[in-house]
């Protein structure tokens, strides 16, 4: 039932108290005063104050009992995290606050989940919640098996491009931005993540041995990748036009993915996205679905036709495991498709014509 402000239980007082259930929290409390107007204020006071989850006050940690607060502020200090990571942390850290460790459970995990990101998917609630939370507890010293929601692993994408929209795409960039070309070209020739192509460095491409030296992400180790020639002269020929210590001027955002759409409806002989106050649109096309990280996709199915298998892929760094590069597995026919030639025909079966 909802709060009520009665009066006491005997004539020893003349103050009014305030019983009932709010969101399932019991209040049975005396409010103070013997005025109705006053009780009423004191009773919707404290009605929202249950509903922030300040009623019932909890009772201060003690003072050698670590609080999530104090083990994010630790888990980011102990290493360089990426700032979508501290993004990430600085919210929780603000959800949970001086909670201590040991209140820290599946539920209230779950209940974090909902309450920042209540209109986002499985995917954006685990990397955004349940990751970096149970990084934290883990850092902390804490062993709790976080189970993740159904679906964290996202939706399993692997579409990729043909030689002649590949090429396409890039041609097209190159008439009005050779630098938008040069990325494409990189990005479809090494397989590297558009964020760890922004961050290279000048030093790290060594033009005389055909190598980069590329920082991967996701806590993948950094590793050499090979230039074949093409792509060596584009990014020599790119070098020599700038000084910059980032080989790339791009940051991740509307301009560069403006810079992508422009390209692939300029190769589609379409009309430029128009400049919108909420942003760039553009009518319906066959590439729409095409992004940076199609051309991911794109060098690993080409390399898989190549010849290479999913160990030859996860030797390349650009993968951590075998599970996550069994996704172009179907790249391939498998050589038992070989076979089909020596099933049996129609005309060969037995009794038949006589």
């Amino acid at each position: 039932m909802p709060l009520k402000i009665v009066a006491g239980r005997n004539a020893k007082t003349k103050n009014l108290y305030i019983r009932g259930t709010h969101l399932k929290v019991r209040v049975d409390q005396t409010s103070g005063t013997d005025r109705r107007a006053v009780a009423r204020r004191i009773r919707d006071k404290l009605e929202r104050a249950i509903e922030r989850g300040e009623y019932p006050p909890q009772a201060a940690p003690r003072r050698d009992e670590p609080t999530f607060m104090s083990a994010a502020i630790r888990y980011l200090e102990v290493a360089d995290r990426s700032r979508k990571t501290r993004r990430y942390v600085d919210r929780l850290a603000k959800h949970f606050g001086s909670r201590p460790l040991s209140e820290i459970d599946q539920a209230t995990i779950d209940e974090a989940a909902i309450a920042l990101h209540p209109m986002a998917g499985a995917g954006t609630r685990n990397a955004a919640v349940y990751t970096p939370t149970s990084a934290i507890l883990r850092s902390a010293g804490i062993k709790l098996e976080v189970k993740r929601p159904k679906g964290a692993k996202g939706r399993v994408v692997t579409a990729w491009l043909t030689e002649d929209d590949a090429f396409g795409i890039i041609a097209a960039a190159e008439r009005f931005d050779l630098e938008v070309a040069a990325l494409l070209k990189f990005l479809l020739y090494t397989g590297v993540r558009l964020g760890a192509a922004l961050n290279l460095q000048r030093e790290e491409i060594r033009l005389d041995e055909a190598r980069a030296w590329v920082r991967h992400q996701k806590g993948q180790p950094a590793t050499d990748v090979r230039l074949r020639d093409d792509l060596r002269a584009a990014l020599e020929l790119h070098l020599a036009s700038h000084d910059r210590r980032r080989v790339f001027r791009f940051h991740q955002g509307a301009h560069l993915r403006h810079q992508l759409t422009r390209a692939k409806l300029s190769y589609l002989k379409m009309p430029c996205p128009v400049r919108y106050p909420v942003g760039w649109r553009s009518a319906p096309h066959r590439l729409d679905w095409v992004n940076f990280h199609t051309f991911r996709h794109t060098w690993a199915t080409w390399m898989r036709r190549a010849g290479a298998d999913v160990l030859g892929l996860v030797a390349t760094g650009n993968w951590r495991d075998q599970r996550s590069a069994s996704r172009y597995a179907h790249a391939v026919a498998r050589d038992e498709w070989g076979r089909v030639d020596l099933l049996p025909s129609a005309g060969t079966r037995r009794g038949l014509g006589k």
